[in-house]
C-alpha cells in the first residue's frame, strides 16, 4: 500500500530491533522516530521481501491450503454423518469418487431430503 508514496519500502526484522522493545515510553510516534534514526545511521535489520509474482504464488497457495483443509473438513463431516446413522463403509475406494458418490446417493439419511438433482439439501 505504501508503494506508490515512497522511493523504497524497508521492512524491518522485529526480532533484531531491541530498541523499540526497550524503550520505557512506548508511541507511534516514539517507535517511528526511533525506526527513522536507526535506518538514517545504517543500523535498521532489513528482512527480505518477495517481489509481486512470488507474493502472488504465496497467496495462491496458501488459498489452496485452504481450499483443500475446508474440502477435507467436509469429507470427515460427510462420514460423521454416515457413521452417526449406522451406515456401514463405502465398498469402493474412494466415497468421493462418481461411483462412491452414486453409492452415497442411495443411502437412506434421515433428515436430508433429495433435490431433484439427487444432491442432498
Amino acid at each position: 500500500m505504501l508503494t506508490p508514496f515512497v522511493a523504497r519500502v524497508v521492512i524491518a526484522n522485529p526480532l533484531q530491533v531491541k530498541a523499540i522493545a526497550q524503550a520505557h515510553v512506548k508511541t507511534d510516534k516514539i517507535d517511528a522516530g526511533t525506526l527513522a534514526s536507526l535506518r538514517a545511521a545504517g543500523y535498521l535489520p532489513e528482512i527480505w521481501t518477495p517481489d509481486a509474482a512470488t507474493e502472488r504464488m504465496r497467496r495462491l497457495a496458501a488459498r489452496r491450503f485452504q481450499i483443500v483443509r475446508h474440502r477435507t473438513r467436509i469429507k470427515n463431516e460427510v462420514h460423521s454423518i454416515l457413521h452417526a446413522h449406522l451406515i456401514p463403509r463405502c465398498p469402493h475406494a474412494d466415497l468421493f469418487s462418481g461411483v462412491g458418490r452414486a453409492w452415497l446417493l442411495r443411502q437412506p439419511v434421515c433428515g436430508f431430503r433429495r433435490s431433484r438433482a439427487g444432491i442432498p439439501t
